[in-house]
């Protein structure tokens, strides 16, 4: 998936394993969130093509987030990556140029070490990532089939190193003793500087394709991770809650079924250089806003 219609497409053919939500009606176009932020106590934000894409923040996101808490709103992020803990995801942001709080931060790989049970975990993960966040034992796997078939299910975290090879020999080892697959970031792929990244939600919607497998997916649009954004907050109401984000699929349709209100970032993101509204249609997906940067 090189383009941005192969990977709607594909987020099309995978959507009846992902959440539905009743779309707005129609989506309503604002120059900014000043606009409509007397609707909201609280803003959240998906990471790329939002706030940044890859290593460059987006020019005015960092003033935009000091504006809105400037009027009373809650901040919060929402991202799908999963190759870095906690700790490094707010490091990363505050690079970036971001006045951000640790609260503020949440991600996918929060939801997913969640939910892991006691064994030893495979884990595909990026070189650098240390896994000392990682609640169980944990083996991180490679080229040895012997590796994958000791463990008692897997942690993939990270596309940073993986490949059609490795994939090959996780879907020959789950066929011999299927085990849980826990999708750590449920994105399909990923806009950088220089094109798109496939991410492991690609993968892992490879082997459900099969029907055989145990796979779980964490992070946008699959309920937990906005579970776990709302238990950081308390006393808001679903509907003064609003993300914004690049995506149909994940960020704006995940949202939706949570009660959320949405807007549709299209300037950057998943639909740079694009007619957004053309894929609103062809969706059925409507976000309540759309602009083209926050």
């Amino acid at each position: 998936m090189q383009t941005v219609d192969q990977i709607f497409t594909r987020y099309e053919a995978i959507r009846h394993r992902l959440p539905k939500a009743n779309s707005a009606p129609a989506t309503q176009e604002i120059g900014s969130l000043l606009e409509m932020a007397d609707q909201a106590d609280v803003f959240v934000f998906d990471a790329f093509g939002v706030l940044n894409v890859g290593e460059t923040p987006i020019p005015g996101a960092s003033s935009r987030l000091d504006q809105l808490r400037g009027r009373g709103c809650q901040i919060r992020i929402l991202s799908n990556a999963a190759s870095y803990d906690h700790d490094r995801a707010v490091i990363k942001f505050q690079k970036l140029g971001m006045n951000v709080e640790p609260k503020e931060i949440i991600t996918s790989r929060d939801a997913a070490i969640g939910q892991i049970t006691p064994g030893l975990w495979g884990c595909i993960a990026a070189p650098s990532d240390d896994l000392n966040d990682i609640p169980v034992d944990v083996l991180r796997l490679d080229e040895d089939i012997s590796d994958y078939d000791q463990v008692s299910g897997f942690l993939f975290l990270s596309t940073e190193v993986w490949t059609n090879a490795h994939q090959a020999l996780l879907e020959k080892s789950l066929q011999n003793n299927p085990r849980p697959v826990v999708i750590a970031n449920a994105d399909l792929a990923a806009p950088r500087e220089d094109g798109f990244s496939l991410e492991p939600g690609h993968f892992g919607h490879l082997m459900a394709d099969h029907d055989s497998n145990d796979i779980r997916f964490f992070g946008k649009p699959f309920p937990s991770v906005y579970k776990l954004l709302e238990t950081s907050l308390s006393g808001i109401v679903p509907e003064r809650i609003v993300m914004c984000g690049d995506t149909l699929h994940t960020d704006i349709a995940g949202a939706a079924a949570q009660g959320w209100r949405t807007v549709l970032v299209t300037r950057d993101g998943m639909f740079s250089g694009y007619d957004a509204l053309a894929f609103c249609q062809r969706a059925g997906i409507f976000p309540d806003w759309h602009l083209s940067r926050i």
